[in-house]
């Protein structure tokens, strides 16, 4: 329909402990997806290597001048097509972050996302993670421009901030995308219920693009990768396996549940407000 702001391509994919291979299955899914019909592609949290925190500094690469950040490069030179890099671990320095980057068709980086909210929990007798003791955290919140269409992203534990995605949607934000390794014990509980909530909140479009599971790594990924639209239904989902999930990504849908349920003109600023406090 001439509605259609962006078609989006949302890829579940299994990730091996070798980069080459992860690498050069990510070749094939993009170019998947771009035949699919989207311009605007995600791959997962974590793709070019696998998650935890025993593993994050042998696999880091600085960017843009590391083996993924050309890649990613071009993969979206050669497919046409805005791409997310799902994130890779980032050496900048002597620190290391969860990091998103953003190609443009032409091969530019258009934005890149640190992960804010490291990824520290204890659930007793289910699963201890402390991405603390190796990463450091990003500062900034990141929205970039497709084709008029303004998108926003955020990294796995981001999503659980509902202040990070209001003020991605106070930038502008129509579309929200985050990459995220949710796992067995929190996956099931919270990977969609919080992808709709924040799809929700904002009345926006809201994807949360997982690794494929692979019960024999040692981070397993609850997969499910889901895309919500703004009056939170799903649009499109994975099981376990991978995937690519697609949807039509229309800016008249934004429109119409913020006329008709009107949130944001209605939020009280004399009693409550939130202000970004830096952006650097």
């Amino acid at each position: 329909s001439s509605g259609i702001n962006a078609e989006y391509g949302g890829i579940q994919m299994k990730v091996a402990m070798e980069k080459l291979q992860n690498l050069q299955r990510a070749s094939e899914l993009v170019s998947q997806a771009a035949k699919g019909g989207a311009r605007l592609v995600s791959l997962p949290e974590c793709f070019n290597s696998p998650y935890g925190t025993q593993y994050f500094a042998e696999n880091a690469e600085a960017i843009p001048t590391g083996d993924t950040s050309q890649h990613l490069i071009k993969l979206a030179k050669e497919n046409s097509i805005y791409l997310i890099g799902g994130s890779i671990p980032e050496s900048c320095g002597n620190k290391l972050y969860n990091t998103s980057i953003v190609v443009d068709p032409s091969g530019n980086i258009i934005a890149k996302h640190r992960k804010v909210h490291l990824f520290d929990i204890d659930v007793p007798g289910k699963i201890r993670f402390q991405e603390s003791e190796v990463l450091s955290p990003g500062n900034t919140l990141t929205v970039f421009d497709v084709d008029g269409l303004k998108v926003g992203v955020g990294i796995c534990y981001d999503i659980r901030f509902p202040e990070l995605a209001h003020l991605m949607k106070l930038k502008g934000a129509q579309f929200m995308v985050y990459p995220g390794a949710f796992n067995m014990t929190t996956g099931p509980l919270y990977f969609e219920l919080l992808t709709r909530a924040r799809a929700v909140d904002n009345q926006v479009y809201c994807a949360s693009i997982a690794p494929a599971r692979d019960v024999n790594s040692t981070y397993v990924s609850w997969g499910h990768s889901v895309i919500v639209s703004p009056s939170g239904t799903i649009i499109d989902s994975a099981q376990e396996e991978e995937k690519i999930i697609f949807c039509d990504v229309n800016k008249s849908d934004i429109e119409d549940i913020s006329s008709s349920i009107p949130t944001w003109k209605q939020k009280r600023s004399d009693i409550y407000q939130l202000n970004l406090v830096k952006n650097e």
